[in-house]
């Protein structure tokens, strides 16, 4: 009979608390705000290499148009999406996502499958050394 198996240490990576604070629950707050009526979320973490950290939110929403997700981090873009209610807000979230990114050296970026098809996005930060 095996003992219990023990998990290995989830990846950790380096920065401000408070500001990747900010900047996960600015993605978290994106995703309910933008999803539809079932609110489906997920949240993960992994190290996709020795180097970095992942933090990605998924959600199930109504999903950005290819040719805005270039643009949805610039200071206050908004997407307009057809159909859906109008979401409150500045545009300054994923702004403020992308600056703290950068200032952590780096980075979030966002994918979709288009309008409806929900969307994911990643922020991408240095790994502490074991």
């Amino acid at each position: 009979m095996r003992g219990p198996r023990a998990l290995p240490a989830p990846p950790s990576g380096r920065g401000d608390a408070e500001e990747l604070r900010t900047s996960i629950t600015n993605l978290v707050d994106n995703a309910v705000k933008y999803s539809t009526d079932v609110v489906r979320i997920t949240v993960a973490v992994a190290a996709p290499s020795p180097d970095s950290v992942w933090v990605r939110v998924q959600d199930r929403g109504v999903g950005i148009p290819r040719k805005q997700l270039k643009r949805i981090f610039r200071r206050f873009y908004r997407v307009q999406t057809r159909g859906f209610k109008q979401v409150k807000g500045t545009g300054l979230g994923l702004y403020i996502v992308r600056s703290i990114a950068h200032a952590h050296g780096g980075r979030v970026f966002a994918q979709s499958e288009g309008e409806g098809r929900g969307a994911t996005f990643t922020l991408e930060l240095p790994r502490l050394a074991s």
